[in-house]
């Protein structure tokens, strides 16, 4: 998961609806089945979904009335945590 990404992705979500970027890790899902996709594709692509995820997460802080900057330290610092176990 990258933070920029994931920034970025939220403050899409802020200035328009989390239903674009729910619809769109939908399609990427379904991109997936694809037979033909190769290992790397499919890298790029869940790494794509991941990150729309993450956006969706801290999307859900903010509203529950978490501050920005707190809300991506946190969903960060949860990933990260999990990386480490």
């Amino acid at each position: 998961m990258k933070l920029p990404v994931i920034k970025h992705l939220t403050q899409f979500i802020e200035e328009n609806d989390e239903d674009y970027v729910l619809e769109t890790i939908e399609t990427l899902e379904q991109l997936t089945e694809v037979p033909s996709l190769k290992d790397e594709e499919l890298d790029v692509i869940g790494e794509l979904i991941s990150n729309m995820y993450g956006a969706v997460e801290v999307q859900k802080m903010i509203k529950d009335g978490t501050p920005k900057k707190e809300a991506l330290n946190t969903f960060m610092s949860r990933v990260l945590g999990s990386i480490d176990k």
